[in-house]
Parts: structure tokens; C-alpha cells; sequence
């Protein structure tokens, strides 16, 4: 997971200023009973789903290394999490119901390519029109179908993924006329994850620095999600300190690089539920606004916002570049072999 500490903080604080609590905190959500499992469901079913008060949901994942502690589907981990209990609180709501997809383990931008390292196990990723092109056939098989209120949960923040699935939202809601909406990638989403790390001591936080990635909050989070595929040893870990992401590239270049940044020595449980209650409340307040007529375009997206910095543009640059020449060498490939168009 990689975000925009100090800035994205102060940036989301003053829009959330602005959107009350709607919902009651997370936890406390009232019986699934409205939860549709698509997998579970034949034609009929699906068929009969009234599309005015249906909202699909479509939950995503990325495999990336998270360095020697954390597993490679951490991020997927907590998409699970927040959008069980974004499902809990649509379906609670009076005549609603929710068509819930499996998860999508695809993802783009791993913190791998921070140190310009494209090939790192545990990461395993797609081109970022790959992951456009799977969303946006999804939105146009859904958006045919009559269904217009799409909320994507991908709890992975390489900025051209956001970017890619912002794109993939915006050529559903100009085509079809209804409201895909890539929630993590909004920032008061942002902003309430980050906000968690004040659980941190002061002195630990200045050890985490810019914590980007398998950091002091993602080691917290894993540790109250899943504390079995936790590692022990995150407690020795040393500490790769930076102030911005411009400062933690040359770390990352490293030839022993071991696959995180920041302080994970000092996770705790209580940071990450902290951190998890607050991204899930937030998550869920926007949604249900959004649902009630509220205009999420209002608010500053990620992708948009790391255009800006300049550590972000270096690594995003030479990340496309990479993935145009393994799509070249692909086309070449199918063109040698009478497939490709």
C-alpha cells in the first residue's frame, strides 16, 4: 500500500470536515441479510434484483511482496474487511440489497517498482490498461444489464492503479449514466488510514518517517487481521526512514533491499484496529452519502493528487515504460504466431 503521509492527511481532514457520520461505527452494522453473492446465484436470481436499489460491489485485491513479515495478499486482506462491513451497512438500509462479486486478485504499481525492481517475489501484477481493460469490461457488462451503482473496494494505492480504476469509474458513469466509484481512491479514504498512525508515539512515527509500504501501520494492521501470518521477526526489524518518497527511492534501489519502508518494528494490534475502524467508517459514510445523492466528484482523488509529486512521476514514468516493453514483447510474440489483430 503506498500513500501520501503529512500532505493527503491535511488535504482529507478538510474535506471530511464537511461529511457527517450517517452510519454507526463499524462493528455495529445490522444483519447481511440483503447480501447477494453473484457466485452463488443463477439467471433468475440475478434477474430479479431490482437495479434501482442494487448496488454491486466489487471488492479487489493485489499479490505484492510485502518485504520478510507480511503475506503477499496483505492489501487484499483488508478489501475483505472493509467491504464485509460496507455490504452489512447498504443491505441494512430499507429495501436495499447488494450484489457482491468475489474478489479480483489483480493490481498494478507494486512498491517493488519504487526501486525501479520489476520482477520481486511475491509480487505478481498486470499492466495498468490490463487492470482498466478488466474493470471497464465489467462495467459494461453491468452498466448493459441495467445496474448503476457500482462501488469498487481495492485497498492498494500505487497511483497508476488509482488512476486506472478512476478511469475505468468515469467510462461507466459517462456511458451509463450511473455512479461507479473507486472509494479507496478518494481522499478522506486516505486520510482517516494515515490519520491512525497518531496511536504511534511521536518518536515512533518520526522512526516510521514517510511509511510507505509494510510499514509501522501496515504491520499494525496485518497484526490485528491476521497476526498468524505475521512474521516474528518485524520486532528486529531495521528501520528504512525517508521523509518523502523521493528520499526512500534510493533505499529501495538497493541490491538488498529486503521489501518494506518505514518502521516496522513498532506495530501493535491497537494501531491497526484504530486504523481499520477508521478507514471502514469512512469508507462506508462516503458510500451511503454517495448513494443519497451526495457529489463525490467534490472530492480530490489520489491518482490526481500524486501527479504533483515528484518521486511519484519518476517511479509511475519508468513503470510504464516497463510495462510497454512486456506488452511489446507480447505483441511481438502473437504476431509471430498469427494471433495477435
Amino acid at each position: 500500500m503506498r500513500h501520501a503521509l503529512a500532505p493527503a492527511f491535511a488535504l482529507a481532514s478538510s474535506v471530511l470536515g464537511c461529511v457527517e457520520r450517517s452510519t454507526p461505527p463499524a462493528g455495529e452494522a445490522g444483519s447481511p441479510t440483503g447480501i447477494h453473492r453473484v457466485a452463488e446465484m443463477n439467471t433468475e436470481q440475478i434477474r430479479a434484483l431490482d437495479r434501482e436499489k442494487t448496488v454491486v460491489v466489487l471488492p479487489g485485491g493485489i499479490l505484492e511482496e510485502h518485504g520478510p513479515y507480511l503475506p503477499s495478499f496483505a492489501d487484499g486482506y483488508v478489501s475483505e474487511h472493509v467491504t464485509d462491513a460496507l455490504a452489512r451497512a447498504i443491505a441494512t438500509r430499507p429495501g436495499w440489497t447488494v450484489l457482491l462479486f468475489p474478489l479480483i486478485p489483480l493490481g498494478v504499481a507494486p512498491a517493488n517498482e519504487i526501486g525501479s525492481k520489476y520482477t520481486f517475489d511475491g509480487s505478481y501484477t498486470v499492466r495498468s490498461t490490463t487492470l482498466r481493460a478488466v474493470y471497464m469490461d465489467l462495467a459494461t457488462e453491468l452498466g448493459e444489464g441495467g445496474f448503476r451503482k457500482i462501488f469498487v473496494v481495492h485497498f492498494h494505492l500505487g497511483p497508476n492503479q488509482s488512476r486506472a480504476l478512476d478511469q475505468a469509474a468515469d467510462y461507466f458513469n459517462d456511458t451509463y449514466g450511473g455512479q461507479m466509484v473507486h472509494l479507496v481512491g478518494l481522499m478522506p479514504v486516505i486520510g482517516s488510514y494515515v490519520g491512525a498512525a497518531q496511536n504511534a508515539t511521536e518518536a515512533e512515527r518520526a522512526e516510521n518517517g514517510f511509511g510507505v509500504h509494510a510499514d509501522l501501520l501496515e504491520t499494525s494492521i496485518n497484526l490485528f487481521l491476521g497476526p498468524h501470518l505475521v512474521a516474528p521477526g518485524y520486532a528486529q526489524a531495521r528501520p528504512i526512514t525517508g521523509n518523502n518518497i523521493s528520499e526512500l527511492i534510493p533505499a529501495a534501489e538497493q541490491a538488498g533491499w529486503p521489501g518494506y519502508l518505514g518502521s516496522p518494528r513498532h506495530a501493535r494490534p491497537d494501531i491497526g484496529a484504530a486504523a481499520l475502524t477508521s478507514v471502514t467508517n469512512t469508507i462506508t459514510d462516503l458510500a451511503l452519502k454517495i448513494l443519497d445523492g451526495f457529489d463525490y466528484r467534490q472530492i480530490p482523488r489520489y491518482g490526481d493528487f500524486t501527479r504533483n509529486d515528484p518521486g511519484n512521476a519518476v517511479i509511475d514514468r519508468h513503470a510504464t515504460a516497463d510495462e510497454q516493453e512486456n506488452e511489446r514483447r507480447q505483441v511481438a510474440w502473437l504476431r509471430s504466431k498469427g494471433f495477435a489483430r
